[in-house]
């Protein structure tokens, strides 16, 4: 009778698998998964509710592998538990087009659940996703039916903890009581530059109990009794996320490196390799797992069982809550409510019927009214600013303010920029809510990487950037946003709409929500602005995000592409050139990579080749030449801003209709066309 296989030896089966992935890519980081392999076998072997055969199972536990340097550890995990992700990609590890990048990705890797790399962000998604599964719960969760029922678990190490979006993040954690979420901190007190001790003494107990949260340890993290007993104990539920502190050694069983930074970020060496295999009793070649170990690993039939046994309870829920199992199904597969062909239409309506100057602030916060009230799955917030940001509609329902028996719908995450980009990407990745928050628009800088992650992503969030240009007036140039703009369009996959009006502002609306592979962002503006689109009733031009709003009398001798409050000026402009006998055309292009996603037959249709251009916008104009090409204009902004009324701003940058009309009268004299194309 063979003997019984220890713990120890299903977690050297992730070690190995990780020292030799990294051995043959000459790349990657083996000290982490070393070190954590003990807790991993754990809670993958034990707690973890998943189904390897159906990754996308709603109920599933989530994952999140914080410290995503580590990743060879949660691909061994994956390949040993029955994803699928078969032995030849950990051997192509780092290489290009495997499913094992350097960092894991999301989309990418079957059983990732968010991209990490950027270290903290990782833990801030996971907040998101246990704030998703607990607002969930409350809302289709029945006495007898759990429906909404699972957690979500963390590895993280000492760089997500340095990194000030852990503080953001779980500080909110501990106001929202999120006892499903539980975070393993791999404290093996070695970062990159070596001994962390040199720039990294916070105790970190102690502020994890004063965000509220529970604090389990420290513990050996390589004690898989220990590690049991903690997760036991973090199940129990006490209205805390909890942290349980795993003093681990990295690089652990490496007789020569453990315990040191070589062993953080380069592969152990052959000789290293060898002498570890021998220190831990490893007979194996490099990529062999003993048949025996990889049926003890084996999560296909207990995942499946578990998918099996919460299948049976959705179809009794379906049996006894029809209505609501319907309404489950559909936002967690991500579609629109059924009659969003008339809420979209309804939107377009009132929009359309709006008279006089109104911020576009307050033309989205006209369309959020109708928009929470209709489409469920919305949830609001904003990093203290909703007065200003105007992200709260009538129906909103504020977590601090919602009595208990109400499922809250908004959020007010505080001073807290990066972590609320970060936390409505976990909520976007769980699954079953629309997030969309907002900020000043010169605050996105703050939230720009978790921006940047929710494109890389492909994740349906919104960002509502409000007070987007010199025209908020006396804050001055701290809060004037200048290149903002610019840069924001530089991020692949990022929709940005700068909206001139409310009609502009609800389609930016309607497509941020219906859009599934992408984020979205709207940039608003703080002054009121007159109704251009809405007169001209171009809700349909709109949506292909360049469009010609107002065509010129006669043979075409110009064209003025604008956006946001500029295309007031443009309108004025060109109604000045008018009376000169001077035939120009108004293009409103809210958002350039909707534009540039259109035919060529329409961009030609819109931006003629044989006609100059001229754009205006109160931001960094260098973006701009690649629509007006080298004989065009741009008036834009290339320097900082100044503290002083909105009018007088704009008159001293330059600004204005007369400065349009005779920078429109020297290009035409001076250009004989346009020497761009598409």
């Amino acid at each position: 009778m063979s003997e019984p296989i220890s713990r120890r030896e299903l977690a050297n089966a992730v070690r190995f698998l990780a020292i030799d992935a990294v051995e043959k890519a000459k790349s990657g980081h083996p000290g982490a998964p070393m070190g954590m392999a003990d807790i991993a076998e754990v809670l993958w072997r034990d707690h973890l509710k998943h189904n390897p055969a159906n990754p996308a199972w709603g109920d599933r536990d989530r994952f999140v592998l914080s410290n995503g340097h580590a990743s060879m550890l949660l691909y061994a995990l994956l390949h040993l538990t029955g994803y699928d992700l078969p032995l030849s990609e950990l051997k192509n590890f780092r290489q290009l087009g495997s499913k094992t990048a350097g960092h894991p990705e999301v989309g990418h890797t079957p059983g990732v659940e968010t991209t990490t790399g950027p270290l903290g962000q990782g833990l801030a998604n996971a907040v998101g996703m246990a704030l998703a599964e607990k607002l969930l719960a409350q809302q289709f969760n029945r006495p007898g039916f759990p429906v909404v029922d699972h957690r979500t678990w963390v590895f993280l190490g000492d760089g997500c903890l340095m990194e000030g979006i852990s503080h953001e993040a779980c500080s909110l954690a501990g106001v929202w009581g999120l006892d499903k979420l539980v975070c393993f901190y791999d404290d093996n007190g070695i970062s990159i530059d070596g001994h962390v001790e040199g720039w990294f003494r916070d105790d970190t107990v102690a502020r994890f109990r004063a965000y509220g949260w529970n604090v389990i340890g420290p513990l050996n993290g390589h004690n898989s009794r220990a590690i049991e007993e903690a997760i036991a104990t973090a199940r129990q539920g006490n209205g805390q996320p909890t942290l349980i502190v795993c003093r681990t050694t990295i690089g652990w069983g490496a007789p020569h490196k453990a315990g040191s930074h070589d062993v953080h970020g380069a592969p152990l060496g052959a000789d290293e390799s060898a002498a570890t295999r021998s220190a831990l009793g490893w007979p194996y070649g490099a990529f062999e797992v003993p048949e025996a170990i990889r049926q003890a690993w084996d999560g296909r039939t207990a995942g499946a069982a578990a998918e099996a046994g919460w299948n049976d309870l959705f179809a009794r829920y379906r049996a006894s809550f029809p209505e609501l199992a319907g309404e489950y199904e559909r936002r967690m597969a991500g579609g629109l409510p059924s009659d969003w062909a008339d809420i979209r239409r309804r939107l377009v309506d009132r929009a359309s019927d709006r008279q006089g100057a109104i911020a576009t602030r307050k033309s989205s916060q006209n369309c959020l009214d109708l928009l929470v009230e209709r489409v469920p799955e919305l949830l609001g917030g904003s990093a203290d600013l909703t007065g200003s940001n105007l992200t709260a509609g009538k129906t909103s329902r504020a977590w601090h303010n919602t009595p208990p028996e109400e499922v809250p719908n908004y959020l007010s995450y505080g001073v807290r920029e990066f972590g609320m980009a970060a936390i409505i990407n976990g909520v976007a990745l769980h699954r079953g809510l629309v997030p969309y928050a907002g900020t000043f628009a010169v605050f996105s800088d703050y939230a720009r990487n978790a921006i940047r992650m929710s494109a890389l992503m492909q994740q349906r969030v919104v960002h509502v950037l409000t007070h987007d240009s010199i025209g908020l007036g006396e804050d001055g140039p701290t809060h004037q946003p200048i290149e903002h703009a610019a840069s924001l369009r530089l991020i692949p996959g990022l929709d940005l709409w700068r909206p001139c009006d409310e009609l502009e502002t609800a389609v930016a609306w309607t497509l941020a929500l219906e859009r599934q592979d992408g984020p979205s962002a709207l940039m608003l503006s703080r002054q009121n602005l007159p109704q251009y689109s809405a007169m001209a009733g171009k809700a349909d031009d709109i949506r292909r995000g360049g469009y010609i709003l107002a065509e010129g009398d006669g043979p075409l001798q110009a064209v003025i592409i604008a956006t946001g409050s500029e295309v007031a000026l443009a309108m004025q402009a060109q109604a000045e050139l008018k009376a000169q006998g001077v035939a120009v055309r108004v293009v409103s292009m809210p958002c350039t990579q909707r534009f540039d996603r259109q035919p060529v037959a329409w961009k030609k249709q819109v931006l003629p080749s044989d006609v100059c251009r001229i754009a205006i916008e109160a931001g960094h104009p260098d973006l701009w030449h690649k629509y007006v090409g080298l004989d065009g204009e741009v008036l834009g902004i290339a320097s900082f801003g100044a503290s002083g009324p909105a009018a007088a701003l704009y008159e001293h940058f330059g600004l204005t209709a007369g400065h349009l009309v005779q920078t429109v009268l020297r290009t035409i004299a001076s250009s004989g066309g346009n020497d761009g194309d598409f």
